[in-house]
């Protein structure tokens, strides 16, 4: 038996102008993994249908999201980069998993209950679901690793139980077929499919918070345009965003512990090291004891050498439709045939029919 071969997946809803969150927390991690491991990346255009089902700019959105990819630096002739519903094998793995994954399961998500509210009873099947399509999205390519934010880390474990529940249901199967890799789990061993994805989370900048409010994360939908910094803004809009930043009237520390219970001086300080490619102590070894009048230029300056060449190349790439259209044709093209690949054994696995 072989081992599950290293693969990274993640994907971007296409919901809403990209913002400094996103790059820093998702799409920088995504451009640094490409030199150590093999890297499939989608726009999931699927799952924007839980939030909204009638989308007037779809297409388009799912072209912009593509674009930052690029523009940060994604090679999609080395990796893959496409847009879900281009593969249908998602889709069709997705069903399978409702049916593996438990009703409880589902219940506990924190992000349904979140989203749902107290009107739970007219919240869409989808969006009970989404983490099946997740859990799809990732096992489809049997990826390895996923790198995730905070809050979807809750989505990928239940993505290894959905795992683990099919390698455990149809042990004796996969083995039948000498389609496994044995695997550890517990006490037990079993012939495994699909691997137990590890989520690689962390790093200074994995969560960004509201430049208006500490205490919330940075996000498209506050209704605040100064609440965050979008990767389409100008120089000037970034450097105003980054003054009128909230802050608090103490100076920066000098060790960690002193940013406890400041959360917009911790957040603004994780901004820097994520920028920078530092650690927050190395960020306070150099502005300890300064106030935000010296730190925000500093920070405003930084912001807008690393974000502006990323935001002109996007405006550059989106202006070139016909290219990032060919960009998601060939990265669907071949998402299909891996795709296919897993789920031609798991249609045997399970006792599909098929040509």
């Amino acid at each position: 038996m072989t081992a599950f071969k290293p693969l990274v997946f993640s994907g971007v809803q296409p919901t809403g102008n990209l913002h400094l969150g996103n790059y820093l927390g998702a799409i920088k991690k995504f451009v640094a993994l490409q030199d150590t491991s093999d890297c499939i990346y989608c726009v999931v255009d699927l799952h924007s249908l839980t939030a909204q089902l009638v989308h007037e700019d779809l297409k388009d959105q799912t072209r912009a999201i593509t674009a930052a990819f690029l523009a940060s630096g994604i090679d999609p002739k080395k990796h893959i980069v496409f847009n879900q519903s281009r593969v249908m094998q998602h889709a069709e793995l997705a069903w399978i998993f409702n049916c593996v994954a438990r009703i409880g399961w589902m219940n506990r998500m924190t992000q349904f209950k979140d989203k749902a509210g107290k009107d739970r009873e007219n919240a869409s099947l989808g969006l009970l679901a989404y983490p099946s399509l997740m859990a799809a999205d990732i096992l489809v390519y049997r990826a390895t690793h996923v790198p995730v934010g905070d809050d979807q880390k809750q989505h990928l474990e239940l993505t290894r139980d959905i795992a683990q529940k099919f390698n455990n249901d149809f042990s004796d199967r996969i083995a039948g077929l000498g389609v496994g890799v044995e695997m550890n789990v517990g006490e037990e061993t079993v012939n495994g499919f699909f691997p137990l994805t590890e989520p690689i989370i962390g790093g200074p900048a994995a969560r960004i918070m509201s430049l208006r409010d500490g205490s919330k994360k940075m996000s498209k939908s506050d209704p605040s345009d100064l609440s965050r910094i979008n990767l389409t803004d100008d120089a000037d809009s970034i450097s105003k965003k980054i003054r009128k930043a909230k802050t608090d009237p103490e100076a920066l520390p000098g060790e960690l512990d002193g940013l406890a219970g400041r959360p917009e001086a911790e957040n603004l300080v994780g901004i820097y090291a994520g920028l920078a490619e530092i650690s927050k102590e190395a960020v306070l070894k150099e502005f300890g004891g300064q106030q935000f009048s010296v730190f925000k230029p500093a920070l405003a300056d930084l912001a807008v050498e690393k974000l502006a060449p990323v935001a002109g190349e996007m405006r550059r790439i989106s202006g070139d439709r016909a290219y990032v259209d060919a960009v998601l044709s060939d990265g669907g093209e071949r998402a299909g045939l891996l795709a296919e690949a897993t789920m031609k054994t798991v249609r045997d696995i399970i006792g599909l029919l098929q040509g």
